[in-house]
């Protein structure tokens, strides 16, 4: 079990469920801009949100940012020690730094007297892309792990231990074997993911093998799903992979795969399902199939399932048919069902 740290009012590590983070894409010198997508994020499901600070001013922003977020801010920081410092003083409710490329540890130390005063953790990690050159000899599984425990000594030195580590790699079998085994070694909580995992499609492979691999394994406290585009889907993928290892709350559904039996447009309803219900935080499974053929059988597990017919669809509740109704009926039929399952 990892240790406890408090973000903000977000606790992560212990027995505290596994918490969604995401990076806005925005620049950090436009707030409102920054804080439109902080409230999307927000939305979809983000618990957590880091923000990149590559200028004074952004760290000025970042009054009005953490002023007006709804979850914490984390301040992401790079070669300059004085934007951490001025974040955490701005709000940041964590900081993301190098110690290696921070400057001189007395550089590192003010960072160190600044987050203590505050109470704001640090997170250090190394990434598969900059391996110090020292370490470079080492298998890339071991360089990644003594890159961020090297950064993590530092901090340690001066008496500091509210940390969290990450040890991400662009490859998928490289991040498994990284968090196995800095899991191993410290007991600091740690952010999981996949960096650089691509665009859409690649980044919902890599990540859901990794981080579903490390979930599994109660290997991760803190998980983001990292893709190249909007990072609203960074949130919901996340969220998904939770839910499919019962590690939160939610609306699951399953749909067949179609054929030529197929009465319904599956995906259409399966999309619309989901985008209606989405929101509910009660496990509840939804089964959408295109023909009743298999259709109680494949769906058996699920809480409710339609199923298509030649005039509408069959609802069924439990592994029993209900009845049968028109397309312009289902949905409020269903949201009957489901509230009749949120009340029990």
């Amino acid at each position: 079990m990892t240790k406890e740290i408090l973000i903000g009012n977000v606790k992560i590590g212990g027995d505290n469920p596994v918490v969604i983070q995401s990076m806005t894409n925005t620049k950090t010198e436009d707030y409102m801009a920054t804080l439109n997508q902080i409230n999307q994020l927000f939305k979809a499901g983000c618990e957590l949100v880091r923000v990149s600070v590559p200028t004074i001013e952004a760290a000025e922003s970042l009054k009005v940012i953490t002023k007006n977020s709804p979850i914490p801010i984390i301040a992401d920081i790079h070669f300059d020690y004085k934007l951490a410092i001025k974040s955490i003083q701005n709000g940041a409710k964590k900081v993301r730094i190098n110690p290696g490329n921070i400057g001189s540890e007395e550089k590192v130390k003010e960072v160190v007297k600044v987050a203590k005063e505050y109470n704001v953790p640090i997170r250090v990690g190394a990434n598969s892309g900059s391996i110090p050159k020292e370490l470079e000899h080492l298998d890339k599984v071991d360089a990644l792990c003594e890159a961020a425990l090297k950064e993590v000594r530092i901090l340690e030195k001066y008496g500091f231990n509210n940390i969290v580590i990450s040890v991400k790699s662009s490859d998928v079998k490289e991040t498994i074997k990284a968090y196995e085994k800095i899991s191993t070694l410290t007991n600091y909580p740690l952010h999981i993911g996949v960096t650089e995992a691509g665009t859409y499609e690649w980044s919902i492979v890599k990540s859901s093998i990794a981080l579903g691999h490390l979930l599994y394994k109660n290997i991760g406290d803190t998980i983001r799903v990292s893709i190249a585009g909007d990072p609203i889907y960074e949130v919901i993928i996340a969220k998904k992979i939770l839910i499919s290892l019962g590690l939160r709350q939610g609306l699951e559904v399953i749909a067949c795969p179609t054929c030529s039996r197929t009465e319904i447009n599956v995906e259409k309803w399966a999309k619309l399902v989901e985008e209606r219900f989405s929101n509910i935080n009660k496990n509840i499974k939804i089964a959408i199939l295109g023909c009743v053929v298999n259709g109680i059988g494949e769906g058996k597990d699920a809480d409710i399932g339609i199923a298509g017919v030649k005039n509408g669809f069959v609802l069924f509740y439990k592994g029993k048919i209900i009845n049968e109704y028109k397309e312009e009926e289902i949905l409020e039929k269903i949201e009957a069902l489901i509230e009749q399952e949120v009340k029990e």
